[in-house]
């Protein structure tokens, strides 16, 4: 193949007809998909080969502009029968581009910084990997989240983060974010949830304008949706979203997804796409345990402005009742220091008390019986339906009388309606579980390492 290098007439024709493209299609269709082609020489006698950086933009411009091209080619060079448009190979390394020289003669001179990374969203400073207050519920997800963000070539291409609510799904996404643009601040990179995924795709189409929607984001170097589960039930978002992923993993791109649950449980969704989230690297972020909420609070007191001070038993409360997510507890640790600060307060039992009673409310309320069964159930390994059934074997009962004695401690449940909630039983035997299992903890130590440990996973 004849080098365009190596033929200054055929790099004279290309630049010609750059500038005459741009001229009929206007400046924002030819930097969208015109302006990436590059001139890779002659394929074959008489054909001139042009290629471009993803299968997507090869099928567009053939589609749209071939005719065109091959057109433009026969008018500025005679010996040019026809145009071959198609992706570069990733083993090609002698590209022609005459971006740089025809923008010096004829266009507006390229600036000294590069305009890609304005094309990047912009992420929140506050959220980095040295903020991210790791444990043992969340170490693989804050490993996975700075693997996706180095410049090393990895495994995978795609990292999909499953957790409830405030668990720090969004905290890492824009770490990684921040890490990756710091690596490369030229690097394309783009966030947003599934929800504005889904509103901009619908207002594209509407405007008929899914173009530009679809180049920008199979533009990016690094793509990252938050709650992908806001798009169940939507077949053409799904549909989009699945052409995206294939084309950004075909480019060589990265994506990283975040939901409150697993792939295969997302419900509504495509199985395709269920799939291709799968096939990445899934990883877990678990509810924080009682050591990692504390020492999230300790780190969060520590940069508190001022100079507060929270006590260490303060901190101890609110990590001991605040277990639904990281968010509420934060925000609970923020809502005292404003009251205190208000009110000119000292910090103490109680104070705390009495500006968090609803959030300790709520969290107390949280605690379902149903959780509590199968918590048990799980930490003794008998069947959830033991929970409820009639027999009386130790190995059973136990268990069961724990989680009686939790339901009475943990729910606002009467005992009656406890009892109905394990297999209709009387209120006399949740009080007789109670009662057993309170004596069990101060002669038994195996029974009582078992109620602490419960007592911690469900947040008690």
């Amino acid at each position: 193949m004849v080098e365009p290098s190596e033929d200054p007439e055929l790099a004279r024709a290309w630049s010609a007809i750059r500038e005459g493209l741009r001229r009929d299609c206007g400046a924002r269709l030819f930097d969208h998909w015109l302006k990436p082609l590059a001139l890779a020489g002659f394929a074959s006698p008489g054909v001139v080969r042009l290629v471009v950086p993803s299968d997507f933009m090869a099928n567009w411009v053939n589609t749209h502009y071939a005719e065109r091209l091959a057109l433009a080619w026969r008018a500025a060079n005679p010996a040019v029968r026809d145009v071959q448009i198609e992706r570069a190979s990733p083993s090609a390394t002698r590209l022609y581009s005459v971006e740089a020289e025809a923008a010096a003669a004829t266009e507006t001179p390229a600036p000294a910084v590069s305009e890609r990374p304005r094309l990047s969203s912009t992420f929140e400073a506050r959220y980095t990997f040295e903020r991210f207050v790791v444990g043992g519920s969340n170490q693989v997800a804050r490993t996975a989240a700075e693997t996706m963000a180095s410049p090393a070539r990895l495994p995978f291409s795609t990292l999909y983060l499953q957790g409830a609510t405030g668990q720090g799904k969004t905290h890492l996404m824009h770490a990684i974010g921040n890490a990756r643009l710091a690596h490369d601040p030229d690097a394309v990179v783009l966030y947003m949830s599934a929800e504005k995924f889904m509103v901009e795709f619908i207002a594209a189409m509407r405007a008929n304008d899914t173009l530009s929607f679809k180049t920008r984001l199979r533009s990016a170097d690094l793509l990252l949706i938050d709650d992908i589960q806001f798009i169940a039930g939507k077949d053409s978002t799904q549909q989009e979203f699945l052409h995206t992923i294939d084309e950004l993993i075909a480019m060589g791109s990265r994506l990283v997804v975040s939901a409150d649950r697993s792939p295969h449980a997302l419900a509504d969704i495509d199985a395709k796409l269920q799939s291709r989230l799968a096939q990445g690297l899934v990883v877990d972020l678990k509810p924080a345990d009682l050591v990692l909420r504390r020492a999230i609070l300790v780190a969060k007191a520590a940069a508190l402005p001022g100079g507060m001070i929270v006590p260490d038993i303060v901190l101890d409360c609110l990590a001991q009742r605040i277990s639904s997510n990281v968010r509420e507890l934060e925000g609970a640790l923020n809502r005292l220091v404003a009251y205190a600060t208000l009110t000119s307060r000292p910090i103490d039992l109680a104070f705390t008390e009495e500006v968090l009673a609803e959030s300790f409310s709520a969290n107390r309320r949280r605690v379902s019986i149903e959780e509590i069964q199968r918590k048990v159930s799980e930490h003794f390994e008998i069947r959830l339906a033991e929970m409820t059934s009639a027999r009386r074997a130790r190995a059973v009962a136990r268990p069961r009388q724990i989680a009686m004695y939790l339901a009475k401690r943990l729910t606002p449940r009467s005992l009656p309606e406890i009892g109905r909630r394990f297999g209709g039983r009387d209120h006399t035997t949740v009080i007789h579980a109670v009662r057993q299992v309170e004596k069990l903890r101060a002669s038994d130590a195996e029974i009582d390492a078992d109620v602490r440990t419960l007592l911690q996973a469900l947040g008690g």
